[in-house]
């Protein structure tokens, strides 16, 4: 059987032709006019060299023309590779050699720095550009207009057998270093996120036509990824959805009003976020705008906190909503997925239910027994990936071998609970070591969250002379509010011990995060050296 990324979407266009597989904006096409061009330009790139093995870089934001590369780069046994559209020279330069590149697809909009960085990467030989409105000037490295190159290119579905074992490269990261890129083999990514096991019983799919039989069936759903394509959250949640023969919408950008619009023209059912930096400007912009979401049965969130209080907002607005939240990362894969529920406990991170290969490992990599309490790292066995692209000495550090049996083991630290379930903890690297015990960042931002003058925050480790590092935190307060630190701070002590209180507090008028909504704390870091603290507990008062 090939459980292959471009064999499960063509099993949906043969199940369901006619039926619409992309909107955006205005614009929408049925999944038999998405499989004729991603088809068209499948052979236009072959045409100019690219074949099995190719990397061929998609560098757009949200868009139909993005969903329709990579599907031809997997048509023709080829990479696809995201470039995070808001890279300025340096880090482009450093991911188009990284990643081996050899043919890009990018939105007019970059024509600049893709002229600035192209003389520096002779193998990337074909570029087609996506026409989005503005004026960037291609011609000077001879850019092929998109609707150009689809023009001239056969639609038909002639490519060769494909393989579960193809590869797909997801590159990560950045905040702390250069992007690493993701390994996998096809069926192993489906597996992980792909909707190629029930997130709740652990079962796989029986084959590789189910998905998109049972989609003819039921009609599918409409889905609306609100995270950028060169995430692995959005492009599995459209990806996952399309398998099945339902509807996706996209927005260009993340922007919340425009959401909002989008869920309430197309009806749509399903919303798919990352995290509180996603959930809290849409549930604001919700409230003010008057807007009709009666059409929405699930929010799930992925990848980054939820956290409680937030969900609460979301339930008191939608109270027939489902909420889910899943746990993993693009090293692991699905980890784990939680609902919630109206008394649910928000003093801490994301809680959810352990995949069936998920497990906790000690500083030893021994399993941790599964006791009340009990705090560890994530592992995950099973459909793993391979390693990073390009660096062997990283993928050494992520997967370790325990009786015969291989863990990915990306960083993330959690915690066994009572009730069977577990709690995200957030990265062992950014754990803060204050006098012996370790906070993690996840659970105090989590509590500051929930206090009604706080609408975002990172917590960071500070040097501290007789702590060795002290909990901060960088925090941003909802429009119009002068936050009352001295009731922030008491209400965090209501939901956690004191030594994980925030003892100093730096205000900043938007907290830095990547595209897809995920903490940037090296970013906070530097705010913290940069700024005078709005409140510092461990110094005593100045005397009136």
């Amino acid at each position: 059987m090939a459980y292959n990324i471009a064999d499960l979407l063509e099993h949906a266009v043969d199940a369901v032709p006619d039926r619409t597989a992309i909107v955006c904006g205005a614009r929408r096409i049925t999944f038999d006019e998405l499989d004729q061009r991603a088809n068209r330009l499948a052979h236009h790139l072959a045409a100019h060299g690219v074949g099995p093995g190719s990397h061929i870089g998609v560098y757009s934001r949200n868009s139909i023309e993005a969903i329709e590369a990579m599907v031809a780069a997997y048509k023709l046994r080829a990479i696809a590779i995201n470039v995070n559209y808001r890279y300025v020279q340096g880090e482009l330069n450093y991911l188009f050699g990284n990643a081996d590149l050899v043919a890009l697809v990018h939105e007019r909009r970059y024509s600049d720095l893709v002229a600035d960085v192209l003389p520096n990467h002779p193998k990337l030989k074909h570029v087609v550009v996506v026409e989005d409105g503005s004026d960037g000037d291609y011609d000077r490295y001879g850019g092929v207009p998109y609707e150009a190159a689809l023009a001239g290119s056969s639609p038909a579905r002639d490519f060769g057998e494909r393989s579960g074992d193809d590869l797909y490269i997801l590159y990560t990261g950045g905040t702390t270093g250069y992007p690493k890129g993701v390994l996998w083999r096809h069926e192993d990514i489906w597996r992980a996120l792909g909707g190629g096991i029930n997130f709740v019983t652990g079962d796989y799919v029986a084959d590789e036509w189910t998905l998109a039989n049972e989609g003819k069936e039921s009609g599918g759903l409409v889905r609306l990824p609100a995270a950028p394509l060169i995430h692995g959250a959005a492009q599995w949640a459209a990806f996952g959805a399309l398998f099945t023969g339902s509807t996706v919408v996209f927005v260009p950008q993340f922007d919340a009003d425009e959401i909002w619009k989008a869920v309430q023209d197309n009806k749509v059912q399903v919303l798919t976020i990352v995290g509180d930096a996603m959930a809290r400007p849409l549930i604001e912009a919700y409230r003010k705008g008057g807007y009709d979401g009666s059409s929405l049965v699930a929010v799930s969130s992925h990848a980054a906190l939820f956290s409680h209080s937030v969900k609460q907002e979301f339930l008191d607005e939608l109270p027939n909503v489902v909420i889910t939240d899943a746990i993993g990362s693009s090293e692991s894969g699905f980890t784990g997925i939680g609902m919630v529920t109206k008394d649910a406990d928000h003093s801490a991170g994301p809680r959810v239910n352990f995949g069936k290969q998920a497990i906790l490992l000690d500083e030893d990599n021994q399993l941790i027994e599964p006791a009340p309490g009990a705090v560890g790292r994530i592992a995950r066995r099973g459909h793993v990936p391979l390693g990073y692209y390009n660096d062997p000495e990283k993928s050494k550090t992520i997967f370790v071998e325990i009786d015969g049996v291989r863990y990915v083991v990306p960083g993330d630290y959690a915690r066994y609970e009572e009730d069977g379930t577990v709690t995200l903890l957030g990265r062992g690297s950014q754990c803060v070591n204050t006098g012996g015990e370790k906070v993690y960042p996840e659970e105090v931002e989590g509590a500051l969250k929930s206090h009604p003058d706080v609408f975002d925050a990172l917590v960071i480790g500070v040097p501290d002379e007789r702590l060795g590092q002290r909990v901060a935190a960088v925090m941003q307060s909802r429009p119009g509010v002068t936050p009352d630190f001295a009731a922030i701070e008491a209400h965090v002590r209501t939901e956690l011990a004191g030594y994980k209180v925030p003892r100093t507090l730096w205000v900043a008028d938007e907290i830095g995060r990547s595209p897809s909504g995920k903490p940037d704390y090296p970013w906070a870091q530097r705010y913290a050296q940069e700024h005078e603290a709005a409140v510092d507990l461990s110094k005593p008062a100045t005397p009136a």
